[in-house]
């Protein structure tokens, strides 16, 4: 169900409120939620999905990216919740398929100086195809 990046990073497809008990036992401590609501009919919104991770502990923030592209703003919301997980604890980010969350998860990183081929292989290894946005994360890189 929930895709592994790294050991502390997984995306996902929309999650169900059923879904934010399974991310705890695999020790999610923050959801990040990349999907703006009513993209499609019948989603879960996210203040449904923010009320079931609070109250099972977890923390949540919303970083909706639409399909135009991505802004500096989304990139600085997923570092930010990218730096609670170096405490400890793992993120999971989600979106209508998990792709547009490992798209903003690979620039991200790369803006913070990680390897365009080590994202591309984390990725790949997921299910992942991160080369829509390679040549921008190579623009961004140690930003």
């Amino acid at each position: 169900m929930f895709r592994k990046l790294t050991d502390r990073i997984l995306v996902s497809p929309q999650i169900t409120l059923d879904q934010v008990a399974d991310a705890k036992a695999q020790g999610v401590t923050i959801i990040v939620n990349n999907r703006p609501d009513d993209e499609e009919p019948g989603q879960v919104n996210g203040a449904a999905i923010e009320a079931a991770a609070k109250a099972a502990g977890i923390a949540y923030v919303a970083v909706p990216v639409a399909h135009g592209g991505f802004s500096p703003w989304q990139l600085d919301g997923m570092a930010s919740a990218l730096e609670q997980t170096e405490a400890g604890g793992k993120m999971l980010a989600y979106c209508r398929s998990g792709t547009r969350s490992t798209l903003l998860w690979a620039l991200t990183r790369a803006r913070a100086g990680d390897d365009g081929d080590v994202l591309a292989a984390q990725a790949a290894a997921a299910g992942y195809d991160i080369a829509p946005v390679r040549q921008i994360m190579d623009a961004v890189k140690g930003q």
